[in-house]
């Protein structure tokens, strides 16, 4: 082969290494400069074209670097051998995927193996492209291939693992899966095992047929002596003996793992099962989600007898009792819960011990209650006592904490526990306001009483008492929903900027400004905190849930544009190298990772957030443009008029959307992106744990982009209705519009009204009936813009109507002014939520008909055509249609002036008196500003030499004033953003009107 002997694709190794010099350190111009002057010695080197078509790519110059690949690959693909090298294809590969032309890469790979079928590296090269196809089928047989022909074990493992990934993601056939147990079988036959994760693999392929003791055969075997950890090969047996329902040689294996590992709290709940021989532990693990992961386990008692179940809890404490006893001098914490847990089995089973329950987790208050993990310990048991008893436990809890004797972080530690309980069982949300506010002030002396405790802490260490901060937010926030003095949030806001000016590391503080901020519309300063978040990776998909449902409500539109692109190129950049870790994995004999980077990448390819943002960064396109009609044709033009968003809506229903949003790290008044209790009454609230809340979210966001899709093909459809539209109406008094346009355009409304629950006549009926004033608009629910959306492409579907154009006029009045009327002279803290509509309204269905209308506008209007034009000006006069056109730009223009004239007010109002306004509210002797008196008062006698220098320079430097200012500023910035779409819309309307009266 070529790159032997010291060459690199038929070319010395000493005139390429500097051009890869310069390419790895980004000297793109050097590097081709010096790729040049190779060139002129071999022209006709695949590799030195490779090498080009690569710095090409870095450069920016995909056009450039794809046809230099192609050009390489054809004198690849000539009789001539010595050229067909792995460091050439490698090269074009990496090219090829930079260009997302895989296919050509893995031609290019298929084509060398065709000529050189023996060349064991060149087939491993064309595994890895249809590893990065996920062409499973095409993986295993070039595998098999391979292990045919060097008899390596690491070859089949690799057509087992493909194999397996059929059955997993292909749903083929489970004959596979017998194919892979025979050539695993024959080759231990001859060849035996010699790695621990190959003897992984065959004990999962076992186990993916349910042929448990056959994987307990093998692992009590020979083969099982690679496993050399014996708590490891205790639970794979253990885990095998349950599976196949030999629930008491189970028990005796969990037995000896909880002997050795006594902490191990999952080993203990499958000791339980196997006592009880209940099956429904192992589909929990199986079905166990790692970002959503249930607190609840079923436990299934039905089949045992009541003699049976008091002997096998017997036996069960008696096991717990000496684990405790061999761990009672350690910190471990397993033993006294798995106490608790029998006491709950006790209880589901029906024993009546929920004193004894009580007891138990008092027990365990008393020996863990100062660690911040107790609450979280402790919450699956919380959730099955009834109401009456939380509140008991946490009253127990109340008279056992130990605030004498023990030391000062015992008490912190506990008083926050008791907070977190309290938070956790909903008991917090039935004190009076009183106790309430009694226990924020009490909490935030506790705060300042323990700050000298982190005088000598590293700033990147978390503080004592750091919780107290969040529990006093969570208390104001409760006091603000249930009394609606914005007072309380001020000073929600004031606590947590003086948390983070404290120490600036503490997520938890601003994830729960980023809400309060987006509640009162200062969005950019929440944006600004999910910013400070410093959100990478990962984290992209599973924090960006926090902003941006806000950001997309928003006329912050730059700032949306951001977020979309930086969530976007996360994802499709992740899809696209996510299988250089499964390789990678194959390579280092890793299988069981390689099965978990394909699922993983699966699961992110199934997320609802990003079938979503696809959607919305599309919409936002269009919305940006709606102003032109010529540069919205240019967006749809991009979009494929709509069509392919339209087939991901028809795709929808049968589709498995994921949601990998971490929602435990959400505040407890807004659970998930959809739902705000602060947006309701505190009367009409019930606590309900934050896990019950996320099931029925599936359906509803399916329906959301199934809408949301449709919306680019309807206004492109609609622009094409409203340019004939006119036209006939003028000249043949038709109903105006292309006959199939507008069939389609009412097929795709059809299905517009079915994700709103309703039919397409039960819509218009609706509609009509809420613009005549028969219903009112809260009839529409949350969905409100989107019935909206519906009324604009049904007027666009029926243009020539006179009447479905006053339909629309006065939904539009009807709705923008009763919110202007609503929010009158309220200041912004408290009518974000509806500025968040008219944003909606404005910049979505008021959008999309404003670019109707230019359509019809401009079809009226043929330039240069003087004589058709002059045609056109004799008949419009008659033209109802062209008077309503006419109507309609009258109505949004007074509509819209509206709007800007309430902007215009609020923002014309002096920042300096608004500031003022926002901390008057917090000078109150009573009530209000209690907490933030506390804190001030300790900043101003607090020394250097108590709490340390770093944390006395933060009290000293934090202002409230500026926190006020900052606020007062975003909110304004937020009404300038809109002002300016608004006034954008009115200037558009004001030109269409002038256009109308000069036809």
């Amino acid at each position: 082969m070529a790159s032997k002997f010291g060459l690199a694709g038929g070319i010395p190794e000493r005139r390429v290494r500097p051009i890869w010099d310069a390419i790895d350190s980004r000297q793109f111009k050097n590097a081709l400069k010096l790729l040049t002057s190779l060139l002129s010695k071999y022209p006709k080197s695949p590799y030195a074209l490779a090498l080009k078509a690569l710095i090409h790519e870095r450069m920016g110059k995909p056009d450039e670097a794809l046809t230099v690949c192609l050009d390489a690959k054809e004198l690849l693909y000539k009789d001539d051998s010595s050229l067909m090298d792995d460091l050439t294809l490698s090269t074009l590969q990496i090219v090829f995927q930079r260009l997302d032309h895989l296919d050509l890469a893995t031609g290019c790979y298929a084509h060398a193996c065709g000529r050189f079928p023996n060349n064991l590296e060149l087939m491993m090269g064309l595994f890895n492209c249809y590893v990065r196809e996920y062409s499973f089928v095409k993986q295993q047989l070039t595998a098999i291939k391979m292990y045919k022909l060097a008899g390596e074990e690491r070859f089949l493992l690799w057509a087992v693992c493909s194999i397996q990934l059929q059955v997993l993601c292909d749903k083929s056939g489970e004959k596979l899966l017998l194919l892979a147990e025979g050539l695993l079988k024959k080759h231990i036959a001859s060849h035996s095992m010699h790695e621990p994760e190959a003897l992984m693999v065959y004990i999962s392929l076992l186990e993916q047929q349910s042929k448990y003791k056959d994987a307990l055969e093998v692992l009590s075997g020979n083969l099982g002596s690679l496993l050399v950890i014996e708590v490891d090969k205790l639970r794979i047996q253990g885990r095998l003996l349950a599976r196949a329902r030999d629930y008491s040689a189970a028990v005796d294996v969990y037995k000896k793992i909880l002997e050795l590992s006594p902490d191990d709290w999952e080993c203990f709940l499958q000791y339980l099962s196997c006592l009880f021989e209940d099956d429904s532990m192992w589909k929990f693990f199986d079905d166990i989600d790692q970002i959503h992961p249930t607190k609840n386990i079923e436990c299934k008692f039905s089949h045992l007898t009541e003699e049976m179940f008091d002997s096998r809890i017997s036996s069960a404490s008696e096991l717990v009792q000496k684990l405790q006893r061999d761990t009672e001098n350690s910190n471990l914490r397993g033993p006294h819960l798995a106490e608790i847990e029998i006491e709950k089995r006790k209880f589901l089973y029906g024993k009546k011990n929920d004193s004894e329950l009580l007891k138990s987790l008092l027990q365990y208050f008393l020996k863990f209650g100062h660690l911040a993990c107790y609450a979280s310990d402790v919450e699956a048991f919380l959730q099955v006592l009834p109401p009456h008893k939380k509140a008991e436990f946490v009253g127990m809890l109340v008279e056992n904490a130990d605030s004498v004797s023990a030391s000062a972080t015992t008490v912190l530690g506990q008083t926050t526990t008791i907070l977190k309980v309290q938070e956790l069982t909903g008991n917090i949300f039935e004190l009076p306001l009183g106790e309430i506010e009694a226990s924020a002030v009490k909490l935030a002396k506790l705060y300042c009483q323990n700050l000298p405790l982190s005088k000598d802490l590293d700033p990147q260490e978390s503080m004592f008492g750091e919780e107290l901060l969040s529990l006093i937010n969570n208390m104001l926030v409760q006091l603000y929903w249930r009394t609606r003095d914005f007072c309380y949030l001020a000073e929600a806001i004031m606590v947590l900027e003086l948390g983070l000016a404290i120490r600036g590391h503490v997520w938890q503080y601003k994830i729960l400004l980023l809400h309060i901020y987006s509640y009162i519309g200062a969005l950019p300063l929440a944006f600004e905190r999910y910013k400070a978040l410093d959100v990478k990776n990962i984290l992209t998909e599973t924090v960006s849930h926090h902003i941006l449902r806000q950001m997309l409500e928003s006329p912050m539109w730059v700032d949306l544009y951001n977020l979309l692109q930086d969530y976007l190129k996360f994802m499709d950049d992740h899809l696209k190298e996510s299988a250089d870790l499964t390789f990678l994995a194959y390579r280092h004999r890793n299988y069981s990772k390689v099965i978990e980077f394909v699922l993983f990448k699966q699961r992110l390819q199934q997320s609802n957030q990003y079938e979503a943002a696809r959607v919305e960064a599309s919409l936002l396109q269009l919305k940006q443009n709606a102003d032109s009609i010529e540069e919205e044709e240019r967006v749809l033009e991009n979009l494929k008029s709509g069509v392919q968003l339209v087939e991901l809506s028809n795709e929808m229903g049968s589709r498995t959307l994921r949601f990998n949003e971490d929602m435990q790290t959400r505040p407890w008044w807004t659970p998930c992106p959809e739902k705000n209790y602060l947006l309701g009454s505190f009367e009409d609230f019930s606590y309900c744990p934050k896990e019950n809340v996320n099931k029925d979210r599936e359906e509803n966001v399916k329906r959301s982009i199934q809408r949301k899709s449709l919306l680019p093909r309807m206004v492109y459809l609609s622009i094409q209705c409203s340019a004939t539209a006119l036209k006939e109406s003028l000249e043949t008094k038709g109903s105006g519009g292309d006959l199939k346009t507008c069939e389609e355009l009412k097929s795709l409304l059809e299905e517009y009204t079915k994700t709103l629950g309703s039919s397409f006549s039960d819509a218009v009926e609706m509609i009509t009936e809420i613009s005549q004033g028969a219903r009112t608009f809260e009839t529409l629910g949350s969905d409100l813009v989107d019935w909206l959306n519906f009324a604009v492409f049904w007027n666009a579907w029926s243009l020539s109507s006179q009447e479905h154009w006053h339909v629309l006029n006065m939904l539009f009045e009807r709705l923008i002014l009763d919110r202007i009327k609503s929010m009158g002279s309220s200041e912004m803290s408290s009518c974000y939520s509806d500025v968040q509509v008219l944003v909606q309204i404005i910049t979505e269905p008021l959008a999309w008909h404003s670019l109707i209308i230019q359509a019809c506008t401009r079809s009226s209007l043929p330039s240069g055509k003087k004589k058709k034009k002059a045609q056109h000006s004799d008949h419009l006069p008659s033209s109802p249609m062209s008077q309503a056109i006419k109507d309609s730009i009258h109505s949004l223009c007074s509509t819209v002036q509206e709007v800007s004239n309430w902007l215009l007010n609020k923002i014309n109002n002096p920042e300096d008196d608004q500031v003022e306004r926002f901390l008057t509210t917090l000078k109150r002797n009573e009530g209000p500003g209690q907490v933030l008196g506390v804190l001030e008062s300790f900043i101003a006698t607090s020394e250097e030499s108590e709490v340390g220098s770093r944390i006395f320079e933060s009290l000293k430097t934090w202002s409230k004033a500026d926190s006020a200012r900052k606020t007062v500023t975003a909110q304004q910035r937020v009404l300038r953003e809109f002002l300016q779409i608004c006034e954008s819309k009115r200037k558009l309307l004001e030109k269409l009107k002038q256009q109308m009266t000069h036809v």
